[in-house]
């Protein structure tokens, strides 16, 4: 799929899936028509809908890591966001019908190129850095990064038992 196209849910998705650095869970709601996460970003925790694409507060988030940005609202159902991100990064330059969309595709340029699988998995996933993988499987990865549990874990080393 080419990343000047993604719209929707399916531009959401893509969106969280470049946003490895905070989000650590993707799951489908409301019958795989709507994105939920679960991250921590810069402190401030993230536990429902991500929908970026219908919603500036969610879509606040690519905003910040911007280092450059130029945005243009032509009028006429076109807008372009030109965009630099991290500081080594190249510009980018995404297009679409409105200036958040456009801030969008922009990222999605510069965190995968020109495409993206055409397969669009429906199913809740872990993030682990760039690679996803469906949650319900075991995974060794998959429990280094869990919240704490006041409880701990079966397998867990805790203090000593006083006696």
């Amino acid at each position: 799929m080419k990343t000047s196209e993604l719209e929707g849910t399916e531009l959401d998705y893509w969106v969280a899936r470049g946003l490895h650095d905070f989000i650590r869970e993707i799951h489908f709601t409301d019958g795989g028509q709507t994105l939920a996460i679960r991250g921590n970003d810069r402190g401030r925790a993230w536990d429902g809908r991500f929908l970026p694409s219908t919603s500036w507060e969610a879509a606040s988030v690519v905003l910040e890591r911007a280092c450059r940005l130029e945005m243009n609202d032509h009028g006429r159902g076109e807008a372009v966001c030109k965009a630099t991100f991290g500081k080594t990064g190249a510009e980018v330059e995404g297009r679409g019908p409105s200036l958040r969309i456009a801030l969008l595709r922009a990222f999605l340029l510069h965190a995968f190129g020109d495409t993206v699988d055409d397969e669009f998995p429906h199913r809740s996933q872990m993030l682990l850095g760039e690679r996803a993988e469906p949650l319900g499987e075991q995974s060794a990865a998959a429990s280094v990064e869990d919240a704490p549990m006041p409880d701990g874990r079966i397998g867990d080393i805790g203090s000593t038992a006083r006696q």
